[in-house]
């Protein structure tokens, strides 16, 4: 009887993290001593220590980068793990924003566009087949409408953010910028080569299939995203919606492939077999981009 209230108090009487005052721990740096809580344990040859010691490398003999905290897919944790996804949110309202304030000229110099003749730019035939091959890149950070970039920007949020958390930042801008640009080549390689394509959304779907990826290889409920998934595949489809499924399709298989590597690479050959898989998928986009070009001129 008289136990129980000793063990409370000593329960309460435990320190806190000095990293994150709210939440008490028992467990100290085994260099410094200081208590840190189990976000802020980084695993050590014995016990635990604090990133600020492993950041500073202090006493151990390597360099501080060889005990940095490392992601699921062997990237640097950072601080602010949302800080690329808000940066490219960012370009793309911007992006969006000079749009409505230059006018259809400025898209129409952007977008994605394989061949065609546009009178508004007084130049004469315009497209990728034309050597303009920007138009796969910059035709990403364009949208039609304020509906339009509002669901790809919310998207982007959704699930941009956790992923870039989980693979750290190159490997997550890699995967975006991989992805989207196998749903331009896509689409310029079978869609027709007057029509016009542009948004986000090729990216969006590489994101879609990496998180599908990842989830599966932590075993998580992977229902609401098939769910979500599917729903936009259905929008993709539909007639009655002028959506450009090649963009989709396209960055979906990019983003799986790129993400498989991202997340089942070996540890000894990681970054080698990531971004060597990644560099197979531009390959890929440039022997498409390549062939359509070949037909078109």
């Amino acid at each position: 009887m008289d136990q129980a209230p000793s063990s409370s108090q000593e329960a309460h009487s435990l320190p806190t993290c000095y990293r994150h005052p709210d939440r008490e721990t028992g467990v100290r740096c085994t260099r410094c001593e200081r208590p840190i809580c189990p976000e802020c344990m980084v695993s050590a040859s014995v016990g635990f220590q604090c990133p600020e010691c492993v950041r500073d490398g202090s006493g151990t003999g390597h360099a501080p980068s060889a005990s940095v905290p490392r992601t699921l897919a062997g990237g640097t944790v950072a601080a602010d793990p949302r800080l690329l996804t808000k940066l490219l949110v960012g370009a793309n309202l911007l992006v969006f924003l000079v749009q409505l304030s230059v006018g259809d000229r400025f898209t129409e110099r952007f977008e994605l566009i394989g061949r065609a003749y546009i009178p508004q730019l007084g130049t004469g035939i315009e497209g990728v087949a034309e050597g303009q091959w920007y138009r796969l890149l910059t035709s990403m950070f364009l949208h039609g409408s304020v509906t339009h970039i509002l669901f790809n920007m919310l998207s982007l949020w959704w699930i941009g953010g956790p992923l870039e958390a989980a693979l750290g930042r190159a490997r997550y801008l890699t995967l975006y910028f991989v992805s989207g640009l196998a749903g331009s080549a896509l689409t310029y390689l079978i869609a027709e080569p007057n029509q016009p394509s542009l948004g986000a959304s090729g990216a969006i779907f590489g994101l879609f299939g990496a998180t599908g990826v990842l989830m599966r290889r932590l075993n998580h409920d992977m229902r609401p995203l098939i769910i979500l998934l599917v729903i936009n595949l259905i929008f993709t489809f539909s007639p009655m919606f002028n959506i450009s499924w090649e963009a989709h399709v396209g960055g979906l298989v990019g983003g799986v492939v790129v993400g498989y590597a991202m997340v089942h690479a070996p540890r000894r050959r990681r970054a080698l077999i990531q971004y060597g898989v990644s560099a197979v998928v531009l390959a890929a986009v440039v022997v498409m981009t390549l062939v359509r070009t070949a037909q078109l001129t």
